[in-house]
């Protein structure tokens, strides 16, 4: 099995590393930070030469990515084998407020990384994926996009279009024999929760997020929100009406903007 994750430095793409890994797959990892990777590698593969491919990489910088993706594909096609599953994982994160005019390049900054960057990833899988009939593409979400949170505006922003942007990946693909796979994390620790300033129901471990995540994605199931119970809340968040939800989330707690 071929796995290709991005934003595998850490958090949940280092879980989900980790996961695949224990099951005998190839990955083929992408982060920012070359030492974070070095130290994911070493724990996960004690051969030599490693069977495992890192790339450090910004996924904004889409030339890049691509090049590492193809030559990524190239590695299977070596073993006569095509990629499996491309997980795009990568996202940020950070409270923003409109009018905060400094704030719109952190607002641009979340929508490149949490969204552009996700589709610039399954962009070069494509091709040998719908001429093989088979893959599955894995986008990383969140129950944050389900509907808007006070304080986290680009965030909220950011991961709907995700949830939306695959489910019209999947109705384009639905014929094509490539399976497109959405996960909706709740509260996981991470580096990245590890910043929220306030309570979070059901916070999660990574690896049992993981665990959770790859057996979704072995199913293929199209949504899947993780850990359960916050499909719940999610479930109840969609039904509510405005002025309800207005109610109970307006003096909610908040992520703390860049520099606070």
């Amino acid at each position: 099995m071929f796995v290709f994750i991005t934003g595998a430095s850490s958090g949940l793409g280092q879980a989900l590393a980790k996961q695949y890994a224990s099951q005998g797959a190839t990955l083929g990892l992408i982060a920012r930070r070359s030492d974070r990777l070095d130290a994911l590698l070493s724990a996960v593969d004690d051969q030599v030469p490693s069977r495992h491919h890192c790339y450090v990489l910004d996924v904004r910088e889409r030339d890049a990515l691509h090049e590492a993706a193809q030559d990524f594909i190239k590695q299977a096609e070596l073993q006569g084998q095509t990629i499996d599953v491309v997980i795009a994982n990568a996202g940020i994160s950070a409270g923003t407020l409109t009018h905060e005019f400094d704030d719109f390049d952190v607002f641009k900054e979340i929508f490149d990384t949490n969204l552009l960057a996700l589709v610039a990833t399954f962009e070069p899988f494509l091709p040998t994926m719908i001429q093989a009939k088979k893959g599955c593409l894995v986008g990383i979400s969140s129950v944050a996009g389900i509907r808007g949170l006070p304080g986290a505006g680009a965030y909220s922003a950011s991961k709907a279009a995700v949830t939306t942007y695959c489910e019209s990946l999947r109705l384009e693909l639905k014929t094509k024999g490539v399976d497109v796979v959405t996960i909706a994390p709740g509260y996981i620790k991470s580096e990245m929760t590890a910043q929220n300033p306030y309570h979070m129901p059901f916070l999660m471990e990574t690896d049992r997020f993981a665990r959770q995540a790859v057996e979704a994605i072995k199913r293929k199931k199209s949504f899947a929100v993780i850990p359960w119970q916050m499909a719940w809340i999610a479930r109840t968040m969609r039904v509510l009406p405005n002025w309800l939800y207005d109610i109970i989330l307006s003096d909610a707690p908040r992520k703390p903007r860049r520099g606070q």
